[in-house]
């Protein structure tokens, strides 16, 4: 369970978000949404506990947590806005790479199958400099498939993918969801999952 209460924010001398409290269960997905400037990331990285709200506090599980907090930090598989990629290796070293900077590990069968399941077989052994920005989107799918973390938070998820990377993107949401794991997601597009597994929360 993420739960917060009157959650605050500014950037510098403006006020971005005052007032703003969710609870999101296991098996849900929180969908934020706002136009841009409205705080969408400065809220996810709360949540995600890389940054301190100006007020109110953020609970994991029942408990408050504060910025940093190991809790909430092992249970987060945050993506950002962009896909952090070393353009120099091969789109299964990033793979590979981004696993080990969360301290997991995956035998090269399983970043093999998870490249596949994204489409990316043919360009797994690829410098990541030449691949569009799609395809480098969709290694950061792949990871979520390999990271074992209950609480995804999501950033533009949908950013530079096609229909087809968007399916993708729904299908790994909808198995997450289902075993049990919990999503923030900043979106201005509808992810298609089941209107049963999702709220919405609207920044102003």
């Amino acid at each position: 369970m993420l739960e917060a209460q009157k959650l605050a924010a500014r950037r510098g001398f403006s006020k971005l978000f005052a007032g703003v409290s969710l609870r999101v269960g296991a098996g849900e997905a929180l969908i934020v949404t706002g136009a841009n400037g409205t705080g969408k990331t400065t809220l996810l990285r709360m949540l995600a506990g890389l940054s301190a709200p100006e007020a109110g506090e953020i609970q994991w599980q029942g408990q408050r947590v504060g910025p940093f907090a190991p809790e909430l930090r092992a249970a987060v598989a945050f993506s950002g806005h962009l896909p952090a990629l070393k353009d120099e290796l091969t789109a299964e070293e990033n793979l590979a790479s981004l696993l080990a900077l969360e301290g997991s590990a995956a035998s090269r069968e399983s970043l093999t199958e998870a490249l596949d399941d994204v489409a990316l077989s043919r360009q797994r052994s690829l410098p990541a400099r030449v691949l569009s920005q799609g395809q480098r989107r969709r290694i950061g799918l792949a990871r979520l498939s390999l990271v074992s973390r209950p609480l995804w938070i999501l950033d533009e998820p949908l950013a530079a993918l096609d229909a087809a990377g968007a399916e993708l993107l729904t299908r790994l949401l909808g198995r997450h969801l289902a075993n049990g794991g919990l999503a923030v997601v900043a979106t201005h597009s509808a992810l298609g999952l089941p209107e049963s597994r999702v709220s919405s929360l609207a920044l102003n």
